[in-house]
């Protein structure tokens, strides 16, 4: 079975971000780290709830002074080096575009999806340092990038024998539904299906592409969504 484990906010920087998220959701994310394999960086936010155990907030931007060491021919995970993700997210601000599920072996899910026609890409090992250790994991990537399904389909990730969250204190934020809107929503249903993803009886339908993340705030319910 897979489930949801953190939802992607893009920021063009982790100043942006931290503002964003205090002035959206009214909480301070915690510190995050740095991503040598992409040269990138985050700041997260534990929102863990009854119906999404150990989830969490990722607000990610590039390190402009950081030099990726994946190959010149690959472009960064997340859609990061879109040029219209990236002119969306400098003239409105730090914006929903991805989420992520946990899955028991991630090459075992990606051939899975293989079977469907979808290529969720390779399995690489990432690591980041933290102030309690290293955080290890494997991620799918794809060469170039694409999330697919305009992010309504997860990357998938397998952690290591530590989860960010374990360390996560509380912030008072927590997700109450994540609901899916995509023109192919059946091909999306049954992807899902195929890595036993479920986020809830009604939360894939068919209509323009949108990913709606609703969580309870100290600032009350409040509503983030996908460009």
């Amino acid at each position: 079975m897979a489930s949801l484990d953190h939802l992607v906010i893009m920021a063009t920087s982790l100043e942006q971000g931290v503002a964003w998220c205090e002035a959206t959701l009214g909480a301070t994310p915690g510190p995050g780290g740095e991503h040598p394999l992409m040269g990138t960086h985050n700041r997260l936010l534990k929102i863990a709830s009854p119906g999404f155990a150990g989830a969490y907030l990722e607000i990610i931007a590039i390190n402009s002074i950081a030099i990726p060491s994946i190959s010149t021919r690959e472009r960064r995970w997340f859609d990061m080096d879109d040029l219209a993700l990236r002119a969306h997210v400098a003239q409105h601000g730090p914006t929903l575009i991805h989420f992520v599920a946990k899955v028991p072996d991630v090459t075992d899910a990606v051939a899975a999806l293989a079977t469907q026609g979808i290529d969720r890409g390779t399995v690489v090992q990432a690591a980041r340092q933290t102030a309690t250790g290293l955080l290890r994991w494997q991620i799918s990537v794809r060469q170039d990038g694409q999330r697919l399904f305009d992010g309504c389909l997860p990357t998938l990730i397998l952690w290591g024998d530590t989860h960010p969250t374990d360390t996560m204190p509380d912030s008072g934020v927590s997700l109450q539904r994540l609901q899916v809107q995509h023109p192919q929503a059946a091909a999306l249903n049954a992807a899902y299906q195929t890595i036993g993803l479920q986020l809830g009886p009604t939360a894939v339908t068919t209509g323009p592409a949108r990913l709606s993340a609703h969580m309870q705030t100290p600032k009350g319910l409040v509503e983030i969504h996908t460009p």
